[in-house]
Formats: structure tokens, sequence, C-alpha cells
């Protein structure tokens, strides 16, 4: 039997939301807890997860509508089985206008005013036009008017559709409305030259956003938020460390570089450490038995992050194969859905573009995420004397729910031990 999926509300307090981007797509099956769509409010870009399962029959509302809460927005049902009688009409692949506005449903819907809805008289007129809370939101940051924009959604209603190619088209922003507590702007005499307009063409471009760049942002401002970081810094000395490089890739038919190494000595430490080999769950802290580690690796558009699974159990040649097969297929974007879940740590590796010194954000649920700077030659004291070494910076970004400052201090010095004295990394 055919289920309705309606739109949740997924902030408290909110009456209106969009469908940013389907995770989902007709014929697709749905399991409970599968990510469903992600959702726009006023306020913040939440992802939505089924909470029915089944096979998807119908999209109701198209990607960048806005809609009222519980307004339904997808049918769920059996294979095969064709969804029922009177429903709205499925969104067309080519994201245009939601076929929901020509609906029966959809005009019933929208033909009483909304008391969240923002009511707009349309110029020289008396028609009353419906504006999202989203939409006016944005136009107003934007300082853009809406007077001459015919809405695309039920009933007329502007949408955030309408918004973008607002943009889109190039219309010149307008000044904020004044509030009668503001003065007015003082008149400029007609002997006062106007300040010129600045050059043709120089405009800025609207570049959409990318859905994996939604989804970067959506996770770590989520990260950032909600997971209290602390930062550790260490200098670690790795002139053996190079030497051993030099020695393993004069030998090896495997090429070792210096990121495999940083990789295998992360996952010593968290075996000779095993307490910060931990992640959080509102259940409880995870404590887990292998040493899997997740390695941010730059695209184009955005970064990903696969995941290598018992590291502690590779050889270096091993983990150097693996780590340059998954940043082949990331870059490719041939990557599996399990290669990029899970993991309990992650290492950032900026050394290579020249960066000294850096903090990166943690990737939930994972408890601790190192930052990796370049190897640079810098004064060092060794007994009294001094000379130069090759020092190389590491941030640890730790998650304070479950690595306490002194846990987190002893994992670095484990890291920094293996990193220092670098057979131990090979044993």
């Amino acid at each position: 039997m055919a289920t309705t999926i309606r739109m949740p509300e997924v902030l408290a307090g909110a009456e209106e939301a969009a469908i940013q981007s389907w995770s989902v797509a007709v014929g697709d099956t749905v399991t409970v807890g599968q990510p469903f769509a992600e959702i726009e409010t006023d306020k913040a870009v939440v992802e939505y997860a089924a909470e029915t399962a089944g096979t998807v029959l119908q999209l109701l509302v198209a990607e960048g509508d806005a809609v009222d809460v519980g307004t339904p927005i997808a049918v769920l049902g059996e294979p095969g089985e064709a969804a029922p009688e009177g429903r709205m009409a499925p969104v067309s692949d080519e994201g245009g206008d939601s076929a929901a506005a020509s609906a029966p449903m959809a005009r019933d819907a929208a033909a009483a005013p909304k008391p969240q809805e923002t009511r707009a008289e349309a110029s020289g007129s008396q028609e009353r036009r419906f504006i999202s809370p989203l939409v006016r939101r944005m136009a107003r940051e934007r300082g853009l008017s809406l007077d001459d924009v015919e809405g695309s959604g039920p009933n007329g209603r502007i949408v955030r559709r309408d918004l973008e190619e607002l943009i889109a088209a190039g219309i010149p922003e307008t000044a904020a409305p004044a509030t009668p507590a503001v003065p007015a702007t003082p008149r400029v005499s007609p002997a006062e030259p106007a300040e010129p307009a600045g050059p043709a063409g120089a405009e800025p471009e609207l570049i959409p956003h990318t859905r994996m760049r939604r989804t970067i942002a959506r996770r770590l401002t989520d990260s950032k938020a909600r997971v209290p970081h602390f930062y550790l810094t260490a200098d670690c000395r790795v002139d053996r460390l190079l030497e051993l490089r030099r020695e393993l890739n004069a030998t090896g038919s495997v090429k070792v570089s210096v990121n495999d190494l940083v990789v295998k000595a992360v996952a010593g430490a968290l075996q000779d450490v095993p307490e910060a080999n931990r992640t959080w769950s509102d259940e409880g802290v995870l404590q887990h038995r292998t040493v899997d580690v997740a390695i941010a690796v730059a695209l184009d558009d955005g970064l990903v992050t696969p995941v290598v699974r018992g590291v502690e159990g590779l050889s270096v040649s091993a983990l150097g194969r693996q780590l340059a097969d998954l940043a082949e297929r990331a870059r490719s974007g041939g990557l599996r859905q399990h290669e990029i879940e899970g993991g309990s740590f992650s290492v950032s590796n900026l050394g290579m573009f020249g960066t000294q010194e850096f903090s990166a954000i943690i990737n939930p649920p994972q408890a601790g995420i190192l930052a990796v700077g370049a190897a640079r030659q810098a004064p060092v004291v060794v007994d009294g004397a001094l000379e130069v070494g090759t020092i190389m910076t590491v941030t640890l970004s730790a998650d304070h729910r479950v690595l306490d400052g002194a846990l987190a201090a002893r994992w670095l010095s484990a890291f920094v031990a293996r990193i220092e004295h670098p057979l131990t990394i090979l044993a």
C-alpha cells in the first residue's frame, strides 16, 4: 500500500522548508535511515533520513521549491505498484516547474493563504502574490526587488528557483528600503557628479553550488557547531624519516611517500594509545578494534575522505598502493559508498602545497584529525649545540567529548616518537 511522505519539521518552529536536493530517484528502493533528501529551511540545511521503507513511486516537489511543513513531498510503495490516483504529478527529471502546481490538490492548498506566507501587492494592481520566507530573506540580503517577478510556484508563488533566475539574469541590486527610524539619504546637488558605475561586465558571477559543496558545507558547519574542538601542536624532526624513505624507494618496487609513513605512524600511535581509537555516539563511546584511517583527498570542486581499513596490519608498501588507488578513484569519481564511510581518525596533509602549519575540522563521528604541514629546515638544539634539522609541524584537532587533554597529549607524543624513530613504523 502506498505511503505518503510529508515535509518534516526538520527544525523546531519551521513552518516551511525547501527540497535542496533529492538523495533518491523514482524507482529506488529505500530503507529506514537511508538519506532521503537534503532539506533547507530559513536557517539551516538538514539531511533527512527515510523513516519508512519502500520503493519511490513519485517525487512531488522539485529541487529548490519550498512547501509548507506537512505537505506531501513523495510517495513510497511496493515495487511495480502504481501511484494512487488523484495525487500530484511527479517532478520532471529536468527540475523545471513543479508539476504539483497544476494538480487539483496543489491548487486547493494554495488557494487559502497561509499565516506564514508573505503577501505582496503587484505593481499597479491589487493582485495578491505569495513569497516564501526563504526567498524573501535571500532577496532582502541581496537588495533585490521582487515586484516584477512572475512566480512559477503554485498559484503564482515566488519560489527559490525564480530568485536564482533573477540573480543569473544579472538584475542590478537595489538599496534596501529605509525604515521610518532611519533618516532619509541627503540629496546630491546637481553640481556634484554622481559616483561612477563599475566597469561593464564587472558584476560577480553566480556559480551554483554542487551537491558535494553543499554536503561539505553542511557537514563541516555541523561539526564546528556541535563538536567541542581543541587543538594540540607539535614539531617532529623528520631527518631520519626522510632517510628511511630514500632507502625504501631505492630498494623497493613501490614508491613510498612521506604521507604513507605518516598514516602508518598514526596507526601505530593509535595502537600505542588505544583509548584514543574511539568515536562518539549518543549511546556511548565506541572503542574500535582496528585502525581505520580516513585520508583527505582534494578534488577540483571539493574533497572526499576515503577510508583505509586495518592500517595496523598493512605493510608500508601495501598501504601506499591502497592510498594511491583510493586517491586515483576519488578524483575519477570511482569510489564506492563503503569506502567513504566509517573510520575512527583522519589525516589531512597540505605539506605538498608548502603549507607550514594549519588546523583541520573534525569529520564526525571521528574523534580526531591530524593536520600535517610541510617539512622545512630549521635551527634545532641538540645536547646544547645548535644545528640545522628538518622539522614538520603537525596539529591534532580532538573531540573533547571523547578525548581529554592529557589523553590527546599522550597520543600526540606517541605519534611524534614513531615519526622520529621511523624503524618503529615498519615494525
